[in-house]
């Protein structure tokens, strides 16, 4: 047998098992993204939709109090600014029903999450 024919041969039958066990079991190819990403993105796009509805966002307020199971969104200034300590600018489910929380300038600019 010719070792080009045989290395095609072997090629074509990789590519099919990847190309099989890619169906089956998709996740495995499928980088895993986490659970702080996942609430960081859902955040900027939630602040993002307030913003263009003319919410004002100067004040810190917060944006939801599940962005996802555990999270919530709050909106605050980098560098912190004394209304964002305010209990009327915070999200009442953190340290209750969520645990972490994202926060966004008033620009929707992603600042950190905890």
């Amino acid at each position: 047998m010719d070792s080009k024919f045989a290395l095609a041969v072997a090629a074509v039958f990789i590519a099919t098992f990847l190309s099989f066990y890619y169906i089956v079991y998709p996740a495995i190819f499928t980088p895993r993204i986490s659970d702080a990403q996942r609430a960081a993105n859902a955040c900027v796009l939630m602040c993002a939709v307030e913003l263009q509805n003319g919410k004002d966002l100067s004040t810190g307020p917060c944006i939801s109090n599940e962005i996802i199971p555990g999270w919530v969104c709050d909106v605050a200034h980098n560098p912190r600014q004394p209304v964002d300590n305010k209990p009327e600018n915070q999200c009442p489910a953190y340290g209750r029903n969520a645990t972490h929380f994202i926060e966004v300038d008033p620009s929707c600019n992603f600042i950190r999450a905890v």
